[in-house]
């Protein structure tokens, strides 16, 4: 008789939770919002450029998602980005409450066959990216690299932040395609403590910080002439600097040009926000349309300007088309980029 019973309360309580279930996912999506809270993790320490991007999201989103939630920004530091990843895509529930940012290098690194967490990229919700990005190489005023042809007979000491964060991708990479010697010093928390590090004089320079970054977080260090700018990685001049030689162009060999423009695509997402898999269609589309009616809302526009934040709209629909054209690039290209990183 026990076991009836039990049997009977257990199948009770399943009812009542699909019950539940269907009721949540009947509901509107303003039903489903108002006066909820809406968790954004961040995948960096407060302080950093991309916490500083979300928190400006933050600040604006809830006032264009139907029922206007509340956004509560969430540090979750480590790996960067994979711990943020690998939350949203397997334990986050998966009803549109939680959103994060991640590392705009890490969704390409199960095309390289680095794919220990199992995690399809193609299968989170994308929501979009805050801007597209360009990155530079540096030296501190202070080191013997003042050039880039400089870059190719000396070594320079810059941080690695993580296993497939790009600041350790990056200048393997740039080491194997165009002969730099980058030596990583690993064990940075992230970008802006190695910053910090690099001005104590531990480091000699960065080699991949955006240049949207540099221009927010340290303006003294362009004005005052505290660094050596040595390339930048965009496909057109800067604007700030037409001078300054581009990564790309440095490059001849074919398959090694086109293994780092494999590498490079992740800048057209440089800033990525991201839903777990399998939303309510009706609430993805609905955070979709927020980020990007967001990121063209005068007064959004208006708060980052005053934190001199650049903002470019990327839509989750091209940020879901990069990943799957990155996703069909050739055998060779692939081969050569896995080179490069030193994979082989």
């Amino acid at each position: 008789m026990a076991r009836v019973v039990g049997s009977t309360i257990t199948l009770a309580a399943a009812l009542l939770l699909a019950a539940g279930v269907v009721s949540a996912r009947a509901q509107s999506v303003g039903q489903f919002y108002k006066g909820r809270q809406l968790s954004l993790l961040v995948f960096t320490g407060a302080g950093s450029t991309y916490d500083i991007y979300a928190r400006l999201l933050a600040r604006h989103l809830g006032n264009h998602i139907p029922g206007n939630p509340v956004l509560v920004v969430q540090n979750m530091p480590g790996a960067g980005g994979l711990k943020v990843e690998q939350y949203l895509y397997r334990i986050a529930p998966k009803d549109g409450s939680v959103i994060g940012t991640i590392g705009r290098g890490l969704p390409f690194e199960p095309m390289l066959g680095e794919n220990e967490a199992k995690i399809d990229p193609l299968q989170l919700t994308w929501l979009g990216s805050m801007n597209r990005d360009v990155s530079l190489a540096m030296s501190w005023h202070t080191s013997p690299v003042k050039t880039f042809g400089d870059l190719t007979k000396h070594a320079l000491l810059v941080p690695g932040t993580g296993i497939g964060a790009d600041s350790e991708i990056m200048p393997h990479a740039f080491n194997r395609l165009a002969g730099t010697r980058f030596k990583i010093i690993e064990g940075y928390r992230d970008t802006a403590v190695a910053a910090l590090a690099m001005e104590r004089g531990e480091l000699d320079g960065l080699a991949y910080w955006s240049w949207s970054a540099i221009k927010a977080a340290h303006p003294d260090w362009l004005r005052d002439n505290k660094v050596n700018l040595l390339f930048h990685t965009g496909i057109d001049p800067l604007a700030d600097t037409p001078a300054l030689p581009s990564i790309r162009n440095l490059v001849s060999d074919p398959v090694d040009h086109r293994a780092l423009a494999f590498l490079l695509a992740r800048e057209i997402m440089g800033r990525p926000f991201l839903a777990p898999p399998d939303l309510p269609a009706d609430r993805a589309a609905a955070l979709r349309a927020a980020f990007a009616a967001t990121l063209h809302d005068p007064a959004f526009l208006q708060d980052a300007q005053r934190s001199r934040l650049e903002i470019a709209l990327v839509t989750g629909e091209e940020v879901t088309a990069l990943l799957k054209d990155s996703a069909a690039a050739p055998k060779e290209v692939i081969a050569r980029v896995k080179q490069a990183l030193g994979r082989n």
